[in-house]
């Protein structure tokens, strides 16, 4: 059986770890190399690192930052933020990334992964969507999540494993950082109409969030920020929780 995996986030702007709520009123939550090593050493399966004013700021992610991060953790790294050319998935994997994550080039040109899977290996393509509900149909909204598009979440999730990602990281703008649990019917639908894992992001607020993702969301992983960076919630002691409920995971 596959275990699920926990997966801290660290939203990057000026160098800094931040978090908000529906993607607005940003915070600082620290130092992104410092935070990377502390979960890395206490449990986290992998790290996601988003450079998220780069799209908006028509820049590329920080390469210097990324090889700092890469230096400092042993586990899994996924980079996004800013990425829309093969070029840039080349020099952050050569700094040091695993996987990097694409999201609003993909929508402007979805042959970007097919030609990023093509040379690197879908393994290491992850789609990420930002999507909102809309009069109860879910839209995928671009350029940290300031965009709006009449794109449907469940159709672009199709044509992004067809062209070739290894992975969909979904996030719910409507349950980002308000801790009220992830947007698990949306979820089980993606889990359950394709075949690549697909990493819940949006909502965790206490342990039982976690749990039901996997079982009712079906997730594959489960991603958070501001609960593990403000150590309202342990990596070990909800790892041992989600097992206690009979939930594969990595000790």
């Amino acid at each position: 059986m596959l275990t699920k995996r926990i997966v801290p986030c660290l939203d990057i702007k000026n160098g800094r770890t931040v978090k908000g709520v529906n993607f607005v009123d940003l915070r600082d939550a620290g130092d992104p190399v410092e935070l990377a090593k502390i979960y890395a050493d206490t449990g986290a399966d992998e790290l996601v690192f988003l450079d998220i004013s780069a799209t908006e700021e028509k820049r590329r992610t920080l390469l210097d930052l990324v090889m700092r991060v890469a230096a400092a953790v042993d586990i899994p790294f996924t980079v996004g933020g800013g990425i829309s050319s093969v070029e840039d998935i080349d020099n952050l994997l050569l700094a040091g990334a695993d996987k990097v994550s694409i999201n609003s080039s993909a929508v402007k040109n979805p042959q970007l992964i097919n030609d990023a899977s093509a040379k690197f290996g879908s393994q290491c393509i992850t789609v990420a969507i930002d999507a909102k509900q809309i009069d109860g149909e879910w839209y995928v909204h671009l350029v940290g999540g300031k965009v709006p598009t009449d794109i449907n979440l469940f159709e672009w999730a199709q044509e992004v494993e067809e062209r070739g990602a290894g992975e969909i990281l979904f996030t719910s703008m409507d349950h980002d950082g308000v801790k009220t649990g992830f947007a698990n019917e949306a979820l089980e639908i993606l889990s359950e109409m394709l075949n690549i894992p697909i990493i819940a992001s949006g909502g965790a607020g206490n342990m039982q969030h976690f749990a039901d993702t996997f079982i009712k969301g079906k997730s594959d992983a489960a991603l958070a920020a501001s609960v593990f960076h403000f150590k309202e919630i342990d990596i070990q002691d909800l790892k041992k929780e989600l097992r206690s409920q009979g939930i594969a995971v990595r000790l």
